[in-house]
């Protein structure tokens, strides 16, 4: 006779439900009436709630709604500074199941049963734990005695010990990479092509939400680790890159003419030769693009010249 394994203590989790559904937040709330080691938050009803629960609560785990007013679950993603795990929710939507399925992402179909909630909801829980224990087990082996040559530096606690390399400033002993950052990047990447989101830009200013459609849009700059959009109503920044924007933005309606420039083409007005080889671009607000060789080429192609 075998004994069964002991199942290892359930973490204390918290979390947040997003979904404008009143029914479907009161489901997902019934659904968790098991679980005693989640405490929820807080219930939104639209991503800008979200955003702000997600900011003062820092919860491990929300329970998101794709299709929703205002911005869409995916838009609300983009817009979150270090995201928590998300158990996604939705409806029949064919750019966000492809999305998902690609990445193999879980996700809940509506309308879920309760079995089908336990399924990706154990699923989610033990990787959170496999993940947990990988942090504690980094976190003790980099709390070793010093090694010849260690530095010891005051921490708020007395005295801490690091182990890293005086010349190279590498951690022999890093905390292991969290591989949802990334894959939940490539998911939102893969969403972003969807024909809404490519209707609309959506950013953060000021801590409130701005959602811009794309014909107001004049030009798009590289700025460092950001692109900075130029408007109509001023310039805003987005956490991404131009070769994202590049791909996601209509090759007839937006030329990258540059490196670090992507035009709109409806705001051209006329185009300049400018040094040897290059070009600049007067678009209507006055502002002067630069346009690479090989980007001259492209606009001539795209304006018909």
């Amino acid at each position: 006779m075998t004994n069964a394994q002991p199942s290892r203590p359930l973490p204390a989790i918290t979390a947040i439900i997003i979904d404008d559904e009143p029914l479907a937040r009161l489901i997902v709330q019934e659904y968790l009436q098991s679980y005693d080691n989640i405490t929820v938050l807080q219930e939104c009803s639209d991503g800008f709630e979200g955003i702000k629960a997600i900011q003062q609560h820092h919860p491990d785990l929300i329970f998101l709604d794709i299709q929703m007013p205002k911005i869409n679950g995916f838009e609300m993603l983009e817009l979150v500074e270090d995201p928590p795990a998300v158990i996604f929710t939705t409806a029949f939507d064919e750019y966000a199941i492809r999305a998902f399925e690609t990445h193999a992402v879980d996700y809940l179909l509506k309308p879920f049963s309760k079995d089908r909630f336990d399924k990706a909801l154990r699923k989610w829980m033990d990787q959170y734990a496999d993940h947990q224990a990988a942090r504690a087990a980094a976190n003790s082996t980099s709390s070793v005695t010093p090694a010849p040559g260690a530095n010891l530096t005051p921490g708020a606690g007395g005295t801490q010990v690091s182990n890293a390399n005086p010349i190279s400033g590498a951690d022999p002993n890093p905390a292991p990479i969290d591989p949802r950052a990334a894959a939940q990047q490539s998911l939102l990447d893969t969403a972003a092509e969807s024909p809404a989101q490519q209707q609309r830009i959506v950013v953060k200013t000021g801590g409130k939400i701005k959602i811009i459609p794309l014909e107001d849009v004049h030009f798009l700059e590289a700025s460092d680790d950001y692109v900075k959009i130029h408007t109509h109503s001023g310039a805003f920044l987005k956490n991404r890159t131009m070769g994202y924007f590049e791909q996601v933005l209509d090759p007839n309606r937006f030329v990258r003419t540059h490196r670090s420039y992507i035009i709109n083409v409806q705001q051209v007005t006329r185009i300049e030769p400018y040094e040897k080889d290059g070009h600049l671009c007067i678009l209507s607000s006055g502002a002067q693009v630069p346009v690479s060789k090989a980007g001259y080429v492209k606009l001539k192609s795209v304006l018909g010249l």
